[in-house]
C-alpha cells in the first residue's frame, strides 16, 4: 500500500506522486507517516521532509507551512521547497556562511529574528543535500 504525496508552494508543484513512507518536520517534532495513518492537520516547520520511495530515501528542504494527512493522501502546503538533489552544494554552503555572519552582526530585535530565520533556512538546505543511505 502507498501514500499519495503532494508538496505545493505558492508558485509550483514540487512533488506529486505515490510514496511508501515519509518523515515530516512539524512544529512539535518529526512524525513518521505510513499508509493508513490517522487523519491530522499540522503546522510544518522549517526542516527536512524525508521520502521513502522504492526502498530509497530522498530529502526535501521545506520552509514552513501546513500539512493535511488523511485517507492515504498527504498534502503539504509550504512557503518554499527544494528537492535535496536540486540544491547546489557550493551555493548552499556559501549561503550558510553568509547567514552565520549576518547573525553575528545583527542589531536590534527584528534584524536578529530575520537573521536567525535565514540561518535556519540555510542550514536546512545544506542538510537536505545529504540523503539518508
Amino acid at each position: 500500500m502507498t501514500l499519495n504525496l503532494s508538496v505545493l508552494t505558492p508558485n509550483r508543484i514540487v512533488w506529486d506522486s505515490e510514496v511508501e513512507e515519509i518523515v515530516l518536520s512539524t512544529n512539535s517534532g518529526q512524525i513518521g507517516i505510513l499508509p493508513n495513518h490517522a487523519p491530522i492537520a499540522t503546522a510544518v516547520d522549517i526542516g527536512i521532509l524525508r521520502i521513502r520511495l522504492n526502498d530509497q530515501w530522498l530529502t526535501m528542504a521545506l520552509m514552513g507551512g501546513f500539512a493535511r494527512i488523511g485517507n492515504n493522501e498527504i498534502t503539504v502546503l509550504v512557503n518554499d521547497a527544494e528537492k535535496g538533489s536540486d540544491i547546489d552544494p557550493q551555493e548552499a554552503q556559501q549561503t550558510l556562511e553568509i547567514a552565520e555572519a549576518n547573525v553575528k552582526k545583527a542589531e536590534g530585535r527584528r534584524q536578529k529574528i530575520e537573521a536567525n530565520l535565514a540561518l535556519r533556512r540555510a542550514r536546512t538546505r545544506v542538510e537536505a543535500i545529504n540523503p539518508i543511505s
